[in-house]
């Protein structure tokens, strides 16, 4: 309930999403480059408009987890006041227990759900507009869908080759996936090189379906 919370702007979790998601992005661009009959200047417009889908994309995103946030947070605090104006004790431990994850919900035994029921009571209302640091997560959601396009593009910069730059355009992508996947990996509690091989292959099946697609 509270808006101090410690720890990460960003999870773990939201971070590596959104990097793959910008990564997905370039490479639905790059993807449908034709290595045999691309000039500069078709390089060029791909290039502006990877970066240009990608920056409306990670403002998009930005936004909905605003949204996301003003709503989870109107939601909390309107468990609250339901919870003050509750008499029915029973009915205010089944409003606390579908607030919580199913896991622990299961488990909590009725005493463990009073304790809770008292704690809820004596905490003070939180405000429900978003906070800078609110903001700070959308930025940084933004940058991290802008900032992913750069490793698949940049090849295409500096190498004059244009199936060079594709295939070493491909391997950073793939190696940004390993990477996600590995973080990710270390954040369950698993091995990181399982989740990074995982998520490689994910990411190659998913690239496929969007170029399938037409994306």
């Amino acid at each position: 309930m509270s808006q101090n919370e410690p720890g990460p702007v960003l999870d773990p979790i939201d971070r590596v999403s959104e990097i793959i998601f910008g990564v997905l992005m370039a490479l639905s661009f790059t993807g449908a480059l034709s290595v045999s009959t691309a000039g500069r200047q078709e390089i060029r417009t791909l290039l502006f408009t990877a970066l240009g889908c990608n920056l409306a994309w990670g403002l998009v995103d930005a936004v909905m987890y605003l949204l996301r946030t003003a709503t989870d947070r109107r939601r909390k605090k309107a468990l609250l006041v339901r919870l003050r104006n509750t008499e029915n004790e029973q009915e205010a431990y089944r409003l606390i227990q579908d607030a919580l994850p199913q896991l622990i919900s299961n488990v909590m035994p009725p005493a463990a759900l009073q304790a809770l029921h008292r704690s809820l009571l004596a905490v003070h209302e939180p405000p429900h507009k978003l906070v800078f640091r609110d903001y700070s997560a959308a930025a940084g959601i933004f940058l991290l869908v802008v900032l992913a396009t750069l490793p698949v593009v940049i090849p295409f910069i500096f190498i004059p080759k244009v199936i060079v730059a594709l295939r070493v355009s491909n391997l950073l992508a793939v190696a940004m996936l390993f990477i996600g996947g590995a973080a990710l990996g270390r954040y369950a509690r698993g091995k990181p090189w399982v989740y990074g091989l995982a998520l490689s292959a994910l990411g190659a099946a998913l690239f496929s379906i969007i170029i399938a697609l037409g994306g």
